[in-house]
């Protein structure tokens, strides 16, 4: 009896275990772009000859309305879609096609796993304190030895650190690198809703998101291949503003700080509008007029009174006209995110740092400012902090790309790459750990 009783209970430990792994997103096969703004939809430009959307009927041109009974009203609302649907699950697709309603039950394939070259690559799962499982890709290199090991932190966007098939902008050249070229481990951490990850998103606020960080970098420390003195936080963007604190809270070997703020967020958009305003041709004037009678009491209203854009934009419908983002979303996060991201303190946890911090900022880059990054250097030389750099790079703008001036990157017009823009990140890691 109790030998039965224990095959039971190791029956259900194992399948326990299994059940928390997490399924693998589909792929629609296709090349769909997203709402245009103005109306629902998501029109396919392409599809995939003998992909599940091609046997199901659904042609170029045709604009999906619905998927799951989901309206895409909106890229929010789109990109909620293409990362919760599963390979295993039936989808069904309401698409436009003229005046006629096409709806159509398909199954959609796995999307294919990233492949690298001369690395093991891993992909697991871990559950935050929120009860979030999200998706953990793991880069190593072979043989069975302790490697140093770099976090990647990036940036506040819902978009994937996975390299899968197709994908080849310069970010993703970047990571590609740092996970075949660095000889060390890469872990990356899908956020709650992008991926494989469970949630939403466009609806996760800051401090679900930080935490899912925070379970991320204890995972990696509990690799039995990872060198735990020796671990390097990366962090792009917002995540490189979160470096501080994650290197600050968990022993971390250093920090590799890229395209990055300072100052509170409220002060930061300000400046991103002002900058914006110049790229766009207005004079001072106008700058001075619409800063002080639009932006200022905008960015008051959402980030200090904690307001959503659309009870502001309800109340003083002038803004309406220069408002660049949607009614409950900014960059595709919520307001809570925000919310929360400007009664966060991340001055304070540069301040604090203590272990080797290098910091990269590109001459061509309209998001972050020049100034936050030379407070940074400021900060740590007030504090006594000894081992800190700081390498402009000229013409490299936001997306590790090099462009000639704020308008071409400000426009995505096509730039350039360089094999510099990542191998100074791996020779600063390796520069941080000898």
């Amino acid at each position: 009896m109790k030998y039965f009783i224990s095959i039971v209970w190791i029956f259900f430990l194992i399948n326990g275990i299994y059940a928390q792994e997490l399924k693998r997103r589909a792929s629609f096969e296709a090349k769909i772009s997203g709402p245009n703004r103005k109306t629902p939809g998501a029109e396919i430009k392409e599809i995939t000859p003998n992909s599940p959307l091609d046997k199901a009927g659904f042609k170029p041109g045709d604009l999906m309305i619905k998927v799951n009974d989901r309206l895409v009203e909106n890229n929010e609302d789109w990109s909620a879609i293409q990362y919760g649907i599963r390979s295993d699950e039936e989808v069904v697709i309401e698409a436009k096609r003229g005046n006629t309603i096409q709806r159509k039950k398909v199954k959609l394939s796995a999307l294919p796993k990233e492949d690298n070259t001369g690395v093991d690559t891993f992909y697991e799962t871990i559950t935050s304190d929120y009860g979030i499982k999200q998706r953990i890709i793991i880069t190593k290199p072979k043989g069975n030895a302790k490697f140093p090991a770099i976090f990647l932190v990036q940036g506040l966007s819902c978009s994937s650190v996975e390299k899968y098939s197709g994908r080849s902008n310069n970010w993703v050249k970047l990571i590609k690198n740092l996970a075949e070229k660095s000889n060390m481990v890469l872990l990356r951490v899908e956020k709650p809703g992008v991926g494989d990850s469970e949630g939403d998103c466009g609806k996760i606020d800051f401090l679900t998101e930080l935490n899912g960080y925070e379970s991320a970098v204890k995972f990696l420390k509990s690799k039995s291949y990872v060198d735990t003195t020796k671990i390097i936080v990366y962090g792009n963007s917002m995540g490189s503003a979160l470096a501080p604190y994650l290197a600050n809270t968990y022993d971390l070997a250093g920090v590799i700080s890229d395209d990055t703020f300072f100052k509170s967020w409220f002060e930061h958009m300000l400046e991103i509008e002002r900058r914006i305003l110049e790229i766009e041709g207005k004079s001072q004037e106008e700058i001075y007029t619409l800063m002080n009678e639009v932006y200022i009491p905008l960015y008051y209203g959402m980030l200090i009174e904690k307001k959503s854009y659309k009870e502001i934009l309800d109340t003083t419908p002038l803004y309406k006209k220069y408002h660049r983002q949607g009614l409950y979303h900014m960059y595709g996060r919520s307001m809570q995110y925000y919310h929360q991201v400007q009664d966060f303190n991340f001055a304070a946890q540069w301040e604090k740092l203590k272990v080797p911090v290098r910091v990269r900022w590109g001459t061509n880059d309209w998001i972050m400012s020049e100034k936050d990054n030379d407070m940074i250097i400021d900060v740590l030389k007030k504090a006594g902090h000894k081992d800190h750099k700081l390498y402009k790079y000229p013409k490299l703008d936001h997306w590790s790309t090099i462009h000639p001036d704020y308008n071409a990157s400000y426009h995505f017009k096509p730039g350039k790459w360089e094999e510099k823009i990542s191998q100074q990140i791996i020779d600063w890691a390796w520069g941080i750990i000898k």
